[in-house]
């Protein structure tokens, strides 16, 4: 088994998320922090490529424009970044418009772990680009996090949305797991444990039954 040649992407840690509008909900905001202050520990230690994403909006924009309070690293995330790479980005991808693909190829990464905000957004959206690339991507549940959801489509409260996409990224686009069990895969230099579409579907006709 060939070991992952990881980095980790810190996925828009910002003040939006904390104080602002987009307050995350679940996992609560302070537990999915100190979560993804372990993962960047972590990292460093095994000297993975890092890299932080900072959303970045037009001055027109009710969030994360550029300079604001609520553009701003979260404080304890600001206090590690160090040398690492901080970039901008303006859309729900960490990739699109951004160097980062660029980047990863010059690290020689074949495996990106998505920690950070939200987990119905950017590191959604990051998860399906990282399949276009080339790229293995990994997402960890406690190291992320998601608001309730509210539209004219419906409604789903955060802890629901959170859980049923986990559910649908380690289906396909990404594996899944906790930051324990992606500490020990970056101690041992495995990969984290992934299923697949059919597998799931087929998991899932079991428990509920087939449409009539």
């Amino acid at each position: 088994m060939t070991s992952p040649k990881r980095a980790l992407i810190v996925v828009d840690v910002q003040q939006e998320y904390f104080d602002g509008p987009l307050e995350i909900q679940y996992p609560p905001r302070q537990d999915s922090l100190a979560a993804i202050l372990q993962v960047i520990a972590t990292a460093k230690s095994h000297d993975l490529p890092i890299a932080y994403a900072m959303h970045t909006a037009p001055a027109s924009s009710p969030v994360f424009v550029e300079g604001s309070d609520g553009w701003q690293l979260h404080p304890d995330i600001a206090a590690v970044v160090g040398d690492s790479k901080v970039f901008r980005k303006e859309f729900g991808s960490v990739y699109a418009g951004t160097d980062l693909a660029s980047w990863l190829k010059d690290q020689g990464v074949d495996t990106v772990t998505l920690t950070g905000y939200m987990t119905h957004n950017c590191d959604l959206a990051s998860s399906v680009e990282s399949e276009g690339l080339g790229l293995a991507a990994e997402v960890l549940s406690d190291a992320s996090g998601t608001t309730h959801l509210v539209n004219e489509a419906g409604y789903a409260p955060a802890q629901d949305l959170h859980a049923t996409l986990m559910t649908l990224l380690n289906a396909n686009f990404a594996a899944v797991g906790t930051v324990q069990q992606w500490t020990l895969a970056v101690e041992s230099g495995t990969p984290l444990a992934k299923d697949n579409l059919v597998a799931s579907a087929l998991a899932g006709r079991q428990k509920f039954g087939s449409a009539a």
